[in-house]
């Protein structure tokens, strides 16, 4: 088996979202960490699977059945153990981690590769870490739009007042969506310009 990076392929950072996850606090709110109990989690791009992972859950750990498509298009099978650690939660409750196979850090996430293992572990960047200034801008425009009811499209006019909404919050977010899309725009069109494209 070749190290966690192995199969990595160009200098680019890889983002979260490129990568199946494992997350055990969905599995847990989700009711799933029962010891002697298992479930199937299935991954792929449209209708077809490209990875698959069977987890075996014990007291102590999880055990993955994993089947992935390699770049060279075969089936890769893999079956391991990864541990869990606990933390106490308030009123007496317990919060669940992985302790990453690669570098035993305990986290909630674990990202399919070569075997499942932390994001430090495959150099993965966020994807909000990758986007420009202008697709921040942009993306904040449109959650807001969005929160409002309406559509993140901003050539659509601005969303009325939701009902219960204070005037003053609205004002606010109207005149926030705003200036994050006259930056964009301007952004845009110097960008368009120097590509030599009109307006």
């Amino acid at each position: 088996m070749g190290g966690i990076r192995s199969g990595r392929h160009g200098n680019s950072k890889a983002t979260t979202s490129q990568y199946p996850q494992l997350d055990l606090r969905r599995w847990q709110r989700e009711g799933l960490l029962v010891p002697g109990s298992s479930f199937w989690r299935l991954f792929g791009w449209g209708d077809e699977v490209t990875a698959c992972v069977n987890v075996c859950v014990e007291p102590r750990r999880v055990i993955l059945s994993y089947g992935h498509r390699g770049y060279q298009g075969a089936w890769q099978h893999k079956q391991y153990t990864v541990w869990l650690d606990r933390t106490p939660c308030n009123y007496g409750a317990t919060r669940a981690w992985f302790l990453c196979p690669g570098c035993r850090r305990r986290v909630a996430i674990l990202y399919g590769g070569n075997i499942f293992a932390c994001r430090r572990c495959y150099e993965l960047a966020y994807q909000n870490q990758r986007e420009s200034d202008l697709d921040r801008g942009l993306h904040r425009a449109q959650t807001i739009r969005m929160k409002l009811g309406g559509s993140g499209n901003s050539t659509l006019p601005f969303p009325p007042k939701p009902k219960g909404m204070h005037w003053r919050t609205y004002l606010d977010l109207q005149i926030e969506a705003a200036k994050h899309e006259q930056v964009f725009l301007a952004g845009m069109s110097t960008w368009l310009a120097r590509m030599g494209i009109p307006p």
